[in-house]
């Protein structure tokens, strides 16, 4: 786990437009490394730091895939609010992909990458993102779910989308904001969802624990 020190130095990434900033000057700890999420939380304007967590991500048995990523993303807001105490309020998230009642996470390597592009080749499969926001005592989560459809897929396009990288550190072994996002034909639900963070929703919950987001500084 990565102290609240190691944020406390880090430099701003654009503050005048919201972003990562030393903790000093945060609204909000975002307790993720995900540069997705990082880049979503910025363009509603919050201005945080990030302070990842790094948790056993084992589902428990029999775990439904809604409670699954909302207790992850409760236990890591709450976990980095036991470092850095109740300085600042700590936001935690976590995305699953769905298909037929299987969690696929990320990819070990490229024949599981493969397997899970084909598993959800001309299917309709599920992401499920929850956002989770700690501040002192007091904790609220809300969990978002998508529809996302695949047309068919080769496996000679699955091994050449492996070998660009791309979804090795992605659940379900693809990234809809990337070359990924050539394998989708419709989306039912939030976009943001998928790629990490549902914003609408985010925004919601910052907005009722009254943590400030760009609309308040134009």
């Amino acid at each position: 786990m990565t102290g609240a020190g190691d944020a406390a130095t880090r430099g701003a990434a654009n503050p005048a437009h919201g972003g990562a900033v030393a903790i000093a000057a945060a609204d909000l700890v975002l307790a993720s490394a995900s540069p997705r999420r990082s880049a979503l939380l910025a363009g509603i304007g919050v201005r945080f730091a990030v302070v990842p967590a790094h948790l056993d991500e084992t589902p428990e048995p029999a775990e439904r895939p809604r409670d699954y990523v909302a207790r992850l993303a409760l236990a890591k807001a709450h976990a980095i609010a036991q470092v850095i105490g109740d300085v600042l309020p700590v936001l935690g998230a976590d995305t699953s992909v769905v298909c037929e009642g299987h969690l696929l996470g990320k990819p070990a390597g490229e024949t599981e990458a493969v397997a899970m592009l084909m598993a959800l080749s001309g299917r309709t499969h599920q992401v499920f993102t929850a956002v989770a926001l700690v501040r002192g005592t007091a904790a609220a989560s809300v969990v978002v779910e998508t529809a996302v459809t695949f047309r068919e897929l080769s496996i000679a396009e699955c091994r050449a989308y492996w070998l660009s990288g791309e979804p090795a550190d992605k659940a379900g072994g693809y990234a809809l904001q990337g070359m990924g996002g050539i394998f989708v034909t419709r989306i039912e639900g939030s976009y943001s969802g998928v790629v990490g963070l549902p914003v609408a929703e985010t925004y919601k919950l910052l907005s009722d624990f009254a943590i400030d987001c760009g609309l308040s500084r134009v």
